[in-house]
């Protein structure tokens, strides 16, 4: 069988290039950022072109196919006041063409910066006898000069002063802004110097070599064919792209929207300013909600396929090709029920009592409930649904099941839960979901998605104020700092010689209010208890039974029993777990019970004042 051909390599004179720029009949994808280089850059990229020397190749895609469509956009230097459409975009080779453009081909200053970042305007030449010189660096002698073409000290004399063609002649300089268009400087240069035989053959050899290197220089190019799929040429683009950022799904599409008018950015920006009012959505990404929309949009057509009898339906997914394939009309239809979804996910986790971003176990969670909130419509409202969605939480949560192959679960969770929620068997979510008892020794920080959901749990489940004996609520939350604290107390523990392993593990940790925290010190339990009682009045029988909602154990915190403490804590812990999960957890032989060993990063120290 012969192998589709989906390439070109032609060689492609410079000239040809820098002149189908200005015509805009090569453009940049939408996508392209900005250019970027500095002076010494473009000093040293015209240096080599001087000496002949390979600069790399260059990737175009052909324009007008079925395959990828981008919106264009004009190089830095081009104005065209109706711009054609592009024959060609450049997905490699950007910053080279732009600089070569600028440098030698525009007409005018080029906008870039020195070796101090400080943006700069600068014209480019080329010492004549310089380049002449074989022992002379090449880049020393293609140079720079500012917007005006004067050098001054810092005193203000005139160092250099090129600001007319007869200063240039008399210099000996070659502007290369001239290299393609060399006539009627040259003619005045011939004038300038009266004809002279020197000064004639000294440029000849200038022009033959060094002005016909740039006029004759071949720049090697991979010309991708026109009917290349949209994904491939993302992927080629990040592969090749010498910037070293990978480009997200959320720019390449807002780049293909833009081709049929609709801003992405600016109705992302919209959605996602309503958004954040929400804390716990502040730190949502436009890739999220891509991915929820792709999520639904792939679902329905899975649907679709089954109920028409096919046997191969379109697979469930929201992974990066098949978010880059979300056609506008897909994104149009579902951008409010996903935005609406989001705010009703934030509702029900406020419910959990999840206040802010910066506990909340795993953002990429949302994008799987978003989905199958904004499926199930007003049904989410209902509250035997509701138990189920915060089963399901609760298991991604203490199973830690969205830290790594996320989406290969979310195509898994959006049509499995739904079918749970309306009968069908448990998702994998809740079915493979485990929680180690070993692991609660291994919590010491936030890290860890189970850390964050333990805190929250104690919190949903009673976790009073010390003090004041209130429950703690969303405006409570912030205004009276709460945090997670230490127990029995880091210094307390320090001059027992407990394992800090031990002692800063979540076991011996409980939300409080920044206030009660600083009451309680570095003392012992017993005796902050008493400061508490004497201070804020709670009887003791009222502030065991606060020390109850947090499942701390009062009388061996009234003895100062530490292990006793940490024993009965660990097992009103694990009942807990079981409670939300729905299950018993199951002894994980790989971590045994008693291990102190690190898991997910939390073998450092969490920074915790108490």
């Amino acid at each position: 069988m012969n192998a589709v051909k989906t390439f070109q390599s032609p060689d492609i004179p410079l000239h040809e290039l820098l002149s189908d720029i200005r015509k805009a009949k090569i453009q940049l994808p939408d996508f392209q950022r900005g250019w970027v280089w500095d002076d010494e850059h473009i000093t040293s990229l015209l240096a080599s072109i001087s000496l002949s020397y390979p600069i790399g190749a260059i990737m175009l895609l052909e324009t007008g196919g079925d395959g990828a469509h981008f919106k264009p956009r004009l190089f830095e230097g081009v104005s065209l006041p109706d711009p054609p459409a592009p024959d060609l975009l450049i997905l490699d080779g950007q910053q080279r063409l732009t600089s070569l453009f600028l440098a030698i081909s525009a007409g005018q200053p080029v906008p870039t910066k020195d070796a101090k970042n400080i943006p700069v305007k600068r014209w480019y030449y080329a010492d004549i006898a310089q380049t002449l010189n074989e022992n002379a660096d090449r880049e020393e002698a293609i140079f720079s000069i500012r917007e005006d073409r004067v050098v001054k000290t810092i005193g203000g004399e005139i160092v250099r002063d090129l600001s007319s063609r007869e200063k240039e002649y008399e210099q000996l300089v070659f502007p290369l802004a001239r290299v393609f268009d060399l006539d009627e400087w040259k003619e005045g240069y011939d004038e300038h110097w009266d004809y002279d035989k020197d000064k004639l053959r000294l440029f000849t050899r200038f022009n033959n070599e060094v002005i016909k290197r740039f006029e004759q220089y071949q720049v090697p190019g991979i010309q991708l064919v026109k009917e290349t799929p949209k994904e491939a040429v993302c992927q080629v683009f990040e592969k090749v792209n010498t910037g070293g950022v990978s480009l997200t799904v959320f720019e390449l599409l807002t780049a293909t929207y833009a081709a049929e008018n609709f801003s992405l950015r600016d109705d992302w920006e919209e959605r996602r300013k309503a958004l954040v009012q929400e804390r716990l959505l502040r730190n949502i990404e436009s890739t999220d909600f891509l991915q929820a929309i792709t999520l639904l949009g792939t679902y329905r057509r899975h649907l679709e396929a089954v109920g028409a009898g096919d046997d191969s339906p379109p697979a469930i997914s929201c992974k990066r090709k098949d978010v880059l394939r979300l056609k506008l009309v897909d994104y149009q239809y579902w951008k409010e029920a996903v935005a609406v979804a989001y705010v009703r996910v934030a509702r029900i986790l406020y419910a959990e009592k999840v206040y802010d971003f910066r506990d909340l176990p795993y953002r990429t969670q949302l994008v799987p409930f978003a989905a199958i909130v904004a499926e199930l419509g007003k049904e989410a409202e209902n509250a035997a649904v509701k138990d189920r969605l915060r089963r399901w939480y609760w298991c991604g949560v203490l199973g830690e099941l969205y830290g790594s192959a996320v989406e290969s679960r979310f195509a898994r969770d959006l049509p499995q839960t739904l079918r749970w929620i309306r009968g069908g068997p448990e998702p994998d979510t809740v079915s493979e979901a485990n929680f180690a008892p070993a692991r609660l020794r291994t919590l010491r920080s936030r890290q860890s998605a189970a850390y964050k959901g333990l805190f929250s749990l104690i919190m949903r489940d009673g976790g009073s104020d010390f003090r004041t004996g209130e429950s703690i609520d969303l405006q409570k939350y912030f205004d009276d700092a709460i945090d997670i604290h230490h127990v029995f107390p880091r210094a307390w523990c320090q001059k027992r010689d407990i394992d800090w392993r031990v002692y800063d593990s979540i076991i011996n940790k409980t939300p409080l209010a920044a206030r009660t925290n600083r009451t309680i010190g570095g003392r012992a339990p017993s005796e902050n208890l008493q400061t508490i009682q004497k201070n804020d009045g709670p009887k003791e029988d009222v502030l065991n039974a606060i020390l109850t909602s947090h499942l701390l154990d009062a009388s061996s915190m009234r003895a100062d029993d530490f292990d006793g403490f940490f024993t009965a804590r660990e097992q009103a812990l694990l009942e807990r777990i079981e409670q939300v999960m729905g299950k018993t957890v199951l002894e994980d032989k790989s971590l045994p019970e008693g291990s102190y060993a690190a898991a997910d990063g939390d073998e450092e120290m969490e920074n915790v004042v108490d």
